[in-house]
């Protein structure tokens, strides 16, 4: 998947082989309203924004697998299939699941990173008083869980791919953004490390929360667990200017800072496939020209068109196939 403005583009390569690519719209959150677009405002708003449009991309993309599936086993559905199919090909079926998705998402993020290393370090109580040492403890436990979770879930085999696809969108922003032409050969040569990575963002938001709750100096288990939730705002809001600005500057105490959230991204991450590479590139030319890009910025000399970006689905040039339709 790839975005552009308000525009984004996910390609799919189908069971037959072919890819088809689906551009749309989707007008971030935050978009003409002043106040949720100031800095440390706007990062909260941006991950929600972020968390919806990929449980978006990912849905499609697994209804390709769902529909081949289907045509193999050649099962009728029941009564209950058909209209939880029917009710969630609708708009509001649509917004309504994926509204359930990132709220049961959100909650077992904080039960998970949150709330469970803040029990643990509870138990601390027992051999020290030293609050620096609890909560220093507590930020340790923390990191791990998350360290240990993303090790967990890249064993998995489903997993593994989504990460090679993932490590195939990072290459082709960094084919571009290095001044390379925008093929096959040249992404698979480009790094899979990049700085606005939302991997490095959870890092940087594991550590920037450990060092909040240093300040937390309450007698209260309850209330310090309260301020601990009401935190998150205000440390998602800190570590998203700080991804904007490592995705922007050359200054070496940034790219410093951005090192162990790269190292990370080793991770959740893997080397991709050349035809995995042509989904992602498929993606990119559909809301990106990056020919004009490459021209403006390293005094390239391509030949392009200035092209009318359309919502709808298309198979990409060169499959012979012809527009499926448009939305």
């Amino acid at each position: 998947m790839m975005k552009n403005g308000d525009r984004y583009a996910v390609a799919v390569r189908k069971p037959d082989k072919e890819i088809i690519v689906k551009t749309s719209e989707y007008p971030s959150f935050i978009k003409g309203k002043k106040f949720l677009s100031l800095p440390f405002v706007r990062g909260v708003f941006s991950f929600v924004d972020s968390l919806v449009l990929g449980m978006k991309t990912l849905t499609y993309s697994a209804g390709f697998f769902d529909d081949e599936e289907e045509e193999e086993t050649e099962k009728e559905p029941s009564k209950l299939d058909k209209k939880l199919d029917s009710f969630l090909s609708t708009k509001r079926g649509m917004d309504i699941m994926m509204g359930i998705t990132v709220a049961v998402s959100m909650v077992f993020a904080v039960a998970v990173f949150l709330v469970l290393p803040y029990l643990l370090s509870l138990l601390l109580h027992k051999v020290t008083d030293s609050q620096n040492i609890i909560v220093t403890c507590e930020g340790i436990l923390k990191i791990a869980i998350f360290l240990v979770y993303i090790k967990l879930i890249s064993n998995m085999k489903d997993i593994q791919r989504v990460f090679m696809y993932h490590g195939a969108e990072h290459k082709c922003i960094n084919c571009i953004e290095h001044g390379l032409e925008l093929n096959v050969e040249n992404v698979m040569k480009s790094s899979r490390e990049h700085k606005r990575c939302g991997t490095s963002f959870l890092l940087i938001v594991m550590v920037i929360s450990v060092i909040a709750h240093m300040f937390v100096r309450v007698d209260s288990r309850v209330l310090g667990f309260v301020i601990r939730l009401l935190l998150l705002p205000v440390v998602a809001g800190i570590s998203y200017e700080f991804i904007r600005l490592a995705g922007s500057s050359e200054n070496k105490l940034v790219t410093l800072l951005s090192k162990p959230g790269m190292m990370l991204q080793h991770q959740t991450t893997r080397e991709p496939t050349p035809d995995m590479v042509e989904v992602a590139i498929a993606s990119v030319e559909a809301v990106f020209n990056w020919k004009k890009f490459l021209n403006e910025n390293f005094g390239t000399s391509y030949t392009y068109t200035e092209e009318e970006y359309v919502c709808g689905e298309t198979i990409v040039p060169g499959s012979g196939k012809k527009e499926e339709g448009a939305e």
